[in-house]
């Protein structure tokens, strides 16, 4: 059985990712496939490249950084995120991603993004970092709605692929890969609640169909949640969640908040890692 890792997004809270994902890494846990979404995307390239403490050291050092995520960014340049100091100035000159571990890797690495045009998901295969078209397609996975340009890339138009699939586990075991690992960054007790739809609306006012993927997020997410918990009941997944509130905001930058949310990944799974093997070992 072909394994998978699914990681679900989660801005800033998906520190919480950062920590389980040193965890598998130190512990030499590989998977024929891994699937991120958002954050998710960023931090499962990592572990595509085996680069263990590489997320939590640049972030402890350069997300406080206005160049990193700001609403300065935002206001000059219309993304939050900047384009130049997080896909160009970090992976390549001042923390540098393996792209060659990446690229030889028998692991295959996707991201998920959505299409703003049709509302629906786009799985896309990255293979080479240095690929610029491959490197917006892990942008455009990252790029919130409403303070993120739309990234256009290969003819389409894409944004966040959280809005269109959350926690991509039915699409990863549709793709073949049957026997996953799944990494969420909310608690089980987290329902998501309807949003006031009015700015997408304007916002997005010439895609009628990203508007209705945006206004239908809540009921996908729960939908989605209550399939990976029975997916677990039924012994199918390994799901790995904080085992308590990560009391963290999505644009929250103190290294101190990072370094405890990331603390709290790396004990949730370094207590269930022996059971974690067994389920791989099966």
């Amino acid at each position: 059985m072909k394994t998978g890792l699914v990681l679900e997004g989660g801005a800033m809270r998906a520190t919480y990712t950062v920590g389980v994902l040193d965890v598998l890494m130190e512990n030499k846990i590989k998977f024929d496939g891994i699937i991120g979404v958002s954050a998710g995307a960023i931090h499962g390239a990592s572990y595509a490249a085996n680069q263990p403490g590489r997320n939590i050291r640049y972030y402890k050092k350069y997300a406080s950084d206005k160049r990193f995520m700001s609403f300065r960014t935002f206001l000059k340049t219309g993304d939050i995120v900047g384009k130049d100091f997080c896909y160009n100035e970090i992976p390549w000159k001042l923390d540098p991603i393996d792209n060659e571990t990446l690229k030889n890797s028998s692991t295959e690495f996707y991201v998920v993004a959505a299409n703003v045009e049709t509302g629906k998901s786009e799985y896309i295969r990255v293979k080479d970092l240095k690929d610029p078209v491959q490197m917006e397609y892990l942008r455009a996975s990252a790029s919130m709605p409403l303070v993120s340009k739309i990234v256009e890339v290969d003819g389409k138009k894409l944004l966040d692929g959280g809005i269109t699939d959350s926690i991509p586990l039915k699409a990863f075991q549709d793709m073949g890969f049957e026997k996953n690992v799944v990494v969420a960054t909310r608690a089980d007790s987290y329902v998501k609640k309807p949003e006031n739809p009015l700015l997408s609306k304007i916002f997005y006012r010439k895609y009628p169909e990203f508007v209705k993927a945006s206004t239908d997020r809540p009921k996908m997410y729960n939908d989605e949640k209550a399939y990976i918990l029975d997916q677990e009941k039924q012994g199918k997944i390994f799901f790995i969640r904080p085992s308590e509130d990560l009391d963290i905001s999505r644009t929250d930058t103190v290294p101190d908040h990072l370094e405890r949310v990331y603390q709290i990944g790396r004990k949730d799974a370094e207590k269930r890692l022996s059971e974690l093997i067994d389920f791989l070992n099966k």
